[in-house]
């Protein structure tokens, strides 16, 4: 890899190209998106969600800015915490699947507390100092520019404010390991094929979270773009981890 060039899974593309092709892997499988975290973390996702939502420490009348947000399913948690007086921007650069969310929201009656806009987050369309709290679930990997993304969670925190990484990070079990990389390179792609009709996309998540920054890694990356008092919480035995850091 070099500074003409970044990741998409296991290959090296041009930096320019990575948006477009994880925007393709998200417009194919945006449809059974939901279906497929099922099915592919045993229903688990939804406990880290919860456990992420209520680690952030939300209090009513507070402003979230959930990026990468999908489907919606923390920007509809965080919605429940912020109460009436309180906003969540529910964020996604894919359309297919902004759509999805705010479907969603709305279903839920929670129209009212959440916005929804399509935002690339390297560059947020928000003042400094905007926002009490920003979350990432499960997209920070499949950023190009992670370090500009940071940078600009920091910067639209308010003082005081917290930003939380929920992501895949490196399995700190070495009996665990073997099994992990078994069941993400083989189960995986095959149940996208059958469930999603994408082997392709499935075998991309496989990649991108072997390629994603560990967790040293990115809370040293977090620390760079100013946050400070930056804590790491594995789950699972590190097959996800939350990281958060405070702007103080």
């Amino acid at each position: 890899m070099t500074q003409d060039t970044t990741h998409f899974g296991y290959r090296d593309v041009p930096v320019g190209e990575k948006q477009r092709l994880v925007g393709g892997v998200f417009s194919s499988v945006a449809a059974r998106y939901d279906l497929m975290n099922d099915l592919m973390s045993f229903g688990l996702h939804r406990l880290w969600k919860r456990h992420f939502v209520h680690t952030a420490k939300i209090r009513p009348g507070m402003r979230l800015l959930d990026l990468a947000g999908g489907t919606g399913d923390i920007a509809a948690l965080a919605a429940e915490a912020v109460g009436e007086q309180g906003l969540v921007v529910l964020s996604d650069i894919n359309a297919a699947m902004l759509a999805r969310g705010r479907d969603r929201i709305i279903d839920a009656g929670l129209s009212a507390r959440v916005q929804s806009a399509q935002i690339n987050a390297e560059a947020l369309p928000f003042p400094d100092q905007s926002f009490d709290r920003v979350t990432i679930a499960f997209g920070l990997r499949n950023v190009t520019d992670q370090a500009k993304a940071l940078a600009e969670m920091q910067r639209v925190l308010k003082i005081g404010g917290a930003a939380l990484v929920l992501e895949f990070s490196e399995v700190r079990d070495p009996l665990l390991k073997p099994l992990y990389d078994l069941y993400s390179f083989s189960v995986l792609p095959r149940m996208g094929r059958l469930v999603a009709q994408d082997a392709g996309s499935y075998q991309y998540l496989a990649e991108s979270i072997r390629k994603h920054p560990n967790q040293e890694t990115l809370a040293a990356m977090m620390g760079t773009a100013g946050f400070e008092r930056v804590s790491v919480h594995n789950l699972l035995r590190g097959i996800v981890a939350i990281h958060t850091g405070w702007k103080i």
